[in-house]
């Protein structure tokens, strides 16, 4: 099915996690899985400004190679990243289309709105210019990616109706996860009428390799299906969606995901009742039971990071992935100006707000030590 007028296959290239060797971007073997994916038939292709080295990759593995029609490249500008003036934030759209050498891009985003991010594309007037871009024909689509609230969502459709797609955070197990609301914020992207670019399908990895008992309902209902295999296909099938972004970071997880994409065919119903009883059995895990209301971070004389912490440990609690909880925190603790929380002095103020009744003090102390 088509959306904006373009022709797209239901698996994007997600161009942030690409092949690396001796600590750069391993242009050959991006080569490599460019050539299995367009001879596939796929041709979206998602990088950003912000994804140090990626588009000077896509250049030289895809702009090159390949004739600009026979391709959608979409990518991002972040104005909220090191930009003190409109110029400045201006400045991420000429780096991007150097960089790129793409002559325009088919999908333009502004990049990651949501709390403190959103003003500084209304203060430096961003809107407005990627529209005069669009009308010079250097841009074909304009939309906005978004990791925040279904409530901020709305305000920003609201405000700027010629958003034309919004790409989202989805995958099932953040489908009804308080801390990403995925159901709510695509609910409301439809409600206005938007199409869907999904980003995180496999949660960055993660549900490549779900706790035990999750890949096992998976590997008894389809024993030569990837775990991988069933986010995408759940998240592909969703109403509304242009392509689904898969991060591929080598050639052995591209081919897994063009086995099962390229002739695509939504969840039957016998599957879908597979992925819930997995998604029950993710739910069952004993986890912090925070909802990111943040009621402890308006009361909290040190400032920390509280929820922040939680989303973290939960995560090492789902995956073992030590290494990925400790990105998380860094996100959404120091990435959000708040303090680690090991600078708790245990006053006790945010127990007495908490609606979950979480004995905030004990779990910031575990915190503080698993992810030192």
């Amino acid at each position: 099915m088509a959306y904006l007028g373009e022709e797209i296959k239901k698996l994007g290239f997600g161009l942030m996690r690409l092949p690396m060797k001796d600590g750069v971007i391993d242009v050959d073997q991006t080569k490599e899985m460019v050539d299995r994916f367009m001879a596939a038939g796929f041709t979206y292709f998602d990088t950003a400004w912000a994804y140090a080295g990626s588009e000077d990759a896509i250049r030289q593995a895809l702009v090159e190679r390949y004739p600009r029609e026979s391709f959608q490249l979409a990518t991002k500008n972040a104005a909220w990243i090191n930009c003190k003036t409109r110029e400045d934030a201006e400045a991420q759209f000429d780096t991007s289309l150097k960089q790129t050498g793409a002559g325009y891009f088919d999908f333009y985003l502004l990049h990651n709105l949501g709390e403190s991010r959103t003003h500084f594309f209304d203060e430096f007037h961003m809107w407005d210019f990627v529209q005069e871009k669009k009308r010079e024909g250097l841009i074909r689509h304009v939309g906005f990616s978004f990791h925040s609230t279904p409530e901020e969502l709305e305000e920003i459709l609201k405000a700027h109706p010629e958003a034309e797609f919004v790409q989202l955070q989805i995958n099932y197990g953040d489908w009804e996860n308080p801390a990403i609301q995925s159901r709510a914020c695509y609910e409301t992207a439809r409600k206005y009428g938007k199409p869907v670019v999904i980003m995180e399908p496999v949660k960055g990895g993660m549900l490549a390799n779900p706790p035990e008992e999750v890949a096992r309902i998976f590997k008894n209902a389809e024993p030569e299906s990837s775990c991988a295999s069933w986010a995408i296909r759940f998240a592909a099938g969703l109403e509304g969606v242009i392509t689904v972004l898969s991060g591929m970071s080598n050639v052995e997880q591209m081919e897994d995901n063009l086995s099962y994409m390229k002739d695509f065919t939504s969840l039957s119903d016998s599957q879908q009742k597979t992925l819930k009883k997995a998604r029950e059995a993710l739910a069952r895990i004993p986890l912090i039971p925070c909802t990111t209301c943040n009621y402890c971070a308006k009361v909290c004389p040190k400032d920390i990071g509280i929820s922040g912490t939680f989303t973290a440990m939960n995560y090492l609690t789902l995956y073992g992935d030590l290494e990925a909880a400790k990105h998380q925190e860094n996100w959404m603790v120091e990435g959000h100006g708040r303090k680690r929380a090991d600078q708790c002095i245990k006053c006790g103020k945010c127990e007495q707000v908490c609606p979950q009744h979480i004995h905030i003090r004990d779990e910031l102390v575990k915190g503080a030590a698993a992810l030192a």
